[in-house]
């Protein structure tokens, strides 16, 4: 008898006051790491070999675990069930539409199918012929069609494709008059980018390896040439720090090569990053056959140029933020390229930022935001004249040109709770007709109901933060909703206004969505960017915060009912929010999430990402990564909110350790006696364009988190 007792009294060591079993504590170890005199202790460096079966093993447990807990809620079957509903209920929609020598390339997905495909046919009103189905390539297995890139002439295509999120390409060629593939297969790849102007190859970058778990998969990257029907072992290392040694390449940046058929004399290079300030190189077209190529700058990170850069002929256009804190529109020759004494194509405007611009035969097409909504403008090429182009609502404008031979160009619109509606849009006269490649989106009459306030929250400094709030007509303020606060802030990345039918279906059951415009963004502007990165960023969950606190006073939810979320970068943002203010949310989604930032760049990924967020190596950055990492300021004993960490077992930008840390952390540490779980997605990456998956995934999300908020309609079965 006194033994039954004392394992009743063990076993009750894992019961939380929700009435449900928890997992055992996850083992600590004693490994540290100093910087500059500091002690960083780190108990679950352990969990970073994710390849060890003890790790694996722990993922799996975790895993098995929240599946029974999320399997056995209300609400989430029915979600899944309203997003497929919709899904079924919207026109085909056509992406990535390119044209070459009167070819048109798309990738088009069918209502409620649950990848796209690839199509061509010969001009606008040619018979559609399919290319590429991800489903049935490969026999059992459903593929993400990562890029598909024709040939100049229109008579090849260079197809990437990828399993289960995992963001790295097989690249495969096929003749479009056949239909047929050749031998060319290419693996592993981080995509392909341009062909050679005379068709017979492409360029392409090359990675070391596949899998994501290796933290130098990704370092060394090159951009090689493949020529059709060679060998991949003649590949030519054509642009990367091993060809072009006295470049200094950084072994974390991915040196890409692109062509213009706009600038035909010239080749062009870079190194890609995180970092938003450009790094470009260019030599005469000529050059491009010889073994050494003498590639002259055209322009480095102290000339500030970001957001976009266009060649045309001689000259070449770019957007800057050199003295211009909401950025401008400059140009310089070619012949020789002087950004210092560059002229301005477009002014900076006081109470706009410039977002993007793209060109056409004749014209610039220039977007810029008021913080919210966009604004389009077109600078005529001949004139050199600037006019302002009406449209027919606001909302946040996606632009494209399917080639620049014609003015003719693609513009859709869409806002929070206006769904996406696609236009043809003739930039010599400025009409607008419906598109003859996307019809209008339908959704239910209760989609029709929901309304949204814009407003501006004081933050802690005093800096007004604006708070996009989406919610259906007729809620009472009485903080009886719940409410999902959803949050990023980081690489200068605006929260845009989008249609959004995961979170709109829940507002139509009466939840509140709430979009904060926090610093790490730029909704206002360069300076807002900067106010939210690296010694700054806590300025970016500390919006979050002041948001919440608003959301609550003002009456759309009190703390009992609120719920924040963040994704991958936005990692950051959620695991220091609930840390800082552990009282303040009733849950939590870390999805994907950077949670341990003082360890970001040991990853795959993390090399990569140390121009937005730093570097232990350095004493000022390193204490920014301290103050960034939610892990380091979980504290045992301390009343956290019920969290669901969602880690993706192919990602190769967040790798599932970050994540699974800081669920291992708050597990051991939490005095709330609310639920921790960490979600494992092994058939995912950081995202996958697989409906089923997705659906899935953001349906566990939600209904773990109204769950906790006491949703009525997301609670337990039993």
């Amino acid at each position: 008898m006194k033994k039954i007792l004392i394992l009743i009294l063990n076993l009750s060591l894992y019961i939380t006051s929700f009435g449900l079993p928890i997992l055992p504590p996850t083992k600590t170890v004693e490994i540290s790491d100093t910087y500059f005199g500091v002690t960083y202790k780190d108990p679950y460096r352990w969990l970073e070999s994710i390849e060890k079966p003890e790790v694996s093993t722990w993922f799996k447990q975790q895993a098995d675990y929240t599946n029974s807990v999320l399997n056995n809620l209300k609400g989430r079957d029915e979600l899944i069930a309203e997003w497929k509903k919709l899904d079924k209920l919207q026109p085909p929609r056509l992406r990535s539409i390119t044209y070459e020598n009167g070819r048109i390339f798309y990738r088009k997905t069918m209502p409620g199918e649950n990848v796209g495909k690839l199509y061509f046919r010969q001009g606008n009103n040619g018979k559609e012929l399919l290319l590429f189905d991800p489903k049935t390539y490969i026999k059992g297995k459903t593929l993400t069609l990562e890029s598909a890139i024709p040939s100049y002439d229109g008579k090849k295509i260079a197809i990437g494709y990828s399993e289960q999120g995992a963001e790295v390409s097989t690249i495969k060629v096929m003749d479009v008059d056949t239909r047929k593939f050749s031998n060319d297969s290419i693996y592993p790849t981080a995509g392909i980018m341009n062909w050679t102007f005379d068709n017979k190859g492409f360029f392409y970058m090359w990675i070391k390896s596949a899998d994501n778990k290796d933290p130098e998969s990704r370092l060394n990257s090159k951009t090689k040439l493949h020529l059709v029907g060679n060998s991949t072992t003649s590949d030519v290392d054509f642009f990367s720090n091993g060809s072009y040694p006295d470049l200094k390449i950084d072994p974390g940046v991915y040196p890409y090569v692109a062509l213009s058929e706009d600038s035909k004399n010239y080749i062009f290079s870079g190194v890609g990053s995180v970092q938003p300030e450009l790094v470009q190189y260019y030599a005469p077209i000529g050059e491009a056959g010889s073994k050494k190529i003498a590639w002259k700058p055209l322009c480095t990170a102290a000339d500030m140029l970001v957001r976009g850069f266009i060649v045309i002929g001689d000259e070449a256009f770019a957007v800057t933020h050199n003295n211009a804190k909401n950025y401008k529109l400059i140009s310089t020759s070619l012949l020789h390229p002087d950004w210092s004494k560059a002229g301005t194509v477009l002014a900076e405007k006081r109470d706009q930022t410039l977002e993007y611009f793209i060109n056409s035969k004749d014209y610039l097409l220039i977007v810029h935001s008021d913080g919210i909504n966009n604004h389009l403008s077109k600078y005529n090429l001949k004139t050199k004249t600037t006019t302002t182009v009406k449209l027919p609502y606001s909302g946040t404008i996606d632009i494209s040109c399917i080639n620049t031979k014609s003015n003719n160009c693609n513009l859709g619109i869409t806002s929070w709770n206006k769904p996406y509606t696609e236009f043809n849009f003739n930039a010599a006269t400025d009409s607008l007709t419906p598109s003859i490649f996307n019809k209008p989106s339908v959704y239910p009459a209760a989609y029709k109901d929901l309304q949204v306030q814009e407003v501006e929250v004081k933050g802690h400094d005093g800096a007004m933060i604006p708070l996009s709030i989406i919610y259906r007509k007729g809620i009472k303020l009485d903080g009886k909703n719940t409410c999902l606060l959803d949050g990023y802030g980081a690489y200068g990345m605006s929260a845009v206004p989008y249609f959004s039918a995961r979170e709109n279906a829940l507002a139509v059951k009466g939840v509140v969505i709430a979009i904060p415009h926090i610093r790490g963004g730029s909704e206002k502007g360069e300076e807002w960017y900067k106010a939210g990165y690296k010694t700054t960023k806590p300025n970016t969950w500390k919006d979050f915060i002041s948001c919440a606190e608003y959301l609550i006073a003002k009456g759309y939810t009190s703390k009992a009912k609120i719920a924040g979320t963040g994704t991958s970068a936005g990692g950051i943002l959620i695991s220091r929010a609930i840390t800082e203010r552990p009282d303040l949310f009733a849950a939590a989604i870390c999805n994907v999430g950077c949670a341990n930032a003082l360890r970001l760049e040991f990853d795959a990924n993390g090399p990569v990402n140390i121009p937005e967020f730093g570097t232990v190596k350095d004493s000022v950055e390193c204490k920014a990564l301290y103050e960034m990492d939610g892990v380091q300021h979980v504290v045992k004993g301390t009343k956290y909110p019920a969290v669901i960490c969602v880690g993706g077992w192919n990602d190769p930008r967040v790798v599932a350790w970050q994540p699974g840390k800081f669920a291992a952390a708050l597990q051991n540490a939490s005095a709330s006696g609310k639920p921790v779980l960490m979600k494992v997605n092994y058939d995912n990456g950081h995202f996958t364009e697989d409906k089923n998956v997705t659906f899935a995934n953001f349906a566990d999300q939600f209904a773990f988190v109204l769950w906790q908020c006491g949703h009525p309609d997301f609670q337990p079965k039993q």
